[in-house]
């Protein structure tokens, strides 16, 4: 079961290309100052299509069909500004520079940039309205603890879910509680068709059979661990034993995944590995006249397994004077800011000791104290670690340098939702959000 509204996608795409389409059909009326003829049109819209197309990848790439955008309106202006600005840079070079797809007059570019902004931005924040009717399904959340009452929060409080919670059991009153008068008789009496149940709680299990009985009259059940991961895109550990690990872990090789996966990092790795080539001298210069230290740096790292590998980065730290801590320096905070830190790591993927994908590796001390207090920490190592990865994109208070059991234990979390869920098309994902942060410089 998909909680969040498939077609709410379908849906904001098709609006964004017929939004895109009547932007030019209102950009020939006052050009022309009448209605466009249909053979008119038809001129200008087979080169605009090529530009829809890039467009839309560009929507994807910002997030924009992402259900956490949907969902939080409060940001959607300021990315939707961001992103259409992006769009109308890429509008200008396509029609200025390329003389294939040149348009006159160049002002009616500008005249289409105007609606196209206007239209989307009012599509896009107030459409909503246009695909809240669709009816939600009633549903009882069986369960218990923070998990349970921040889905129930959750999924209440947003339309985009194709469902509603009318009812929640607490699992912990089960034992004394009227089974047929709390819950049978509201799904018969209200119309209810899905409980949501936490299947691996030892307090739900005596009540299994009850809930077998119900599967005769219509009910459909979804373990409350399933909609959980789709809406929060990660695992809480509260939720896992060792039995999830068993029916969702495995190490076995995935010949298909894995040699897609390979190129991918050999083909990114050579091509940025080259094109960085370029800066080397200037970061060099830079460091030669900020501290004239050396230009690299060896870090160790907990690699695939368990084992050390040692990562290289341009250097952004020195040791103080009289040998205390080490600080930033200040081209190393220009470094850390843009990445750039990181771009010698690019030969690490070609050795093949790091993925461009994959979980962050994590200093060995740092390690020796997580696998201490966060329980199955160490099942990240199975997998090849990555420059970029779902934790890095969706964690916000994601720890560095200093050991945080709190935080590290959500992180840890994003690392299991991407274990389990890894895929090329994840990865691939996962590249293009990371491209969008990058540029943003929100950093990863």
């Amino acid at each position: 079961m998909n909680i969040f509204n498939r077609r709410e996608h379908i849906a904001l795409l098709i609006g964004d290309i017929l939004v895109f389409a009547a932007s030019l059909w209102l950009t020939l009326f006052f050009r022309y100052a009448a209605f466009p003829a249909r053979a008119l049109f038809a001129e200008h819209l087979f080169p605009f299509l090529f530009l829809f197309v890039l467009w839309i990848a560009v929507f994807f790439i910002a997030g924009l069909y992402e259900k956490q955008t949907v969902i939080l309106r409060h940001r959607l202006p300021h990315l939707l500004f961001n992103t259409l600005l992006v769009n109308s840079a890429l509008a200008v070079i396509f029609f200025y520079f390329l003389p294939v797809f040149q348009i006159t007059p160049k002002g009616s570019l500008f005249l289409y940039l105007a609606f196209s902004f206007l239209l989307m931005l009012l599509w896009r924040i107030y459409g909503g309205a246009v695909l809240s009717p669709w009816k939600r399904e009633k549903a009882i959340a069986i369960g218990e603890g923070e998990e349970l009452k921040e889905l129930i929060t959750e999924v209440n409080n947003n339309w985009h879910y194709n469902i509603s919670f009318v009812s929640s059991v607490d699992a912990k009153a089960l034992a004394t509680m009227d089974f047929k008068e709390e819950i049978v008789k509201r799904v018969y009496t209200e119309g209810i068709y899905l409980i949501v149940v936490d299947l691996r709680s030892d307090l739900v299990e005596p009540m299994l059979p009850h809930l077998y009985n119900l599967i005769f009259s219509g009910v459909r059940f979804i373990g409350m661990h399933k909609i959980y991961e789709e809406i929060f895109n990660r695992i809480p550990l509260s939720l896992v034993r060792y039995n999830w690990f068993l029916e969702n872990v495995s190490t076995s090789p995935r010949l298909t995944y894995d040699a897609l996966k390979r190129v991918m990092d050999i083909a990114i790795a050579c091509a940025l590995g080259a094109v960085s080539l370029i800066l080397y001298p200037f970061v060099c210069i830079a460091m030669f006249f900020d501290d004239r230290g050396k230009m690299f740096v060896v870090q160790e790292r907990i690699g695939k397994g368990g084992r050390i590998i040692k990562t290289l980065k341009f250097r952004s730290m020195r040791v103080a004077s009289g040998g205390g801590p080490a600080e930033i320096t200040r081209v190393g905070k220009i470094l850390r800011a843009t990445r750039i830190d990181e771009l010698p790591q690019l030969w690490n993927v070609l050795r093949g000791d790091l993925s461009l994908i994959g979980p962050r590796p994590e200093l060995p001390e740092l390690v020796r104290v997580y696998e201490k207090e966060i329980p199955y920490y160490n099942i990240r190592h199975l997998i090849k670690p990555g420059l970029s990865g779902w934790a890095q994109l969706y964690h916000e208070n994601h720890p560095h340098y200093r050991a945080n059991v709190s935080e590290t234990k959500v992180k840890l979390s994003y690392d299991l939702f991407y274990i389990k869920n890894r895929s090329f098309f994840l990865d691939v994902k996962i590249a293009l959000k990371t491209i969008k942060v990058l540029l943003s410089r929100s950093g990863v």
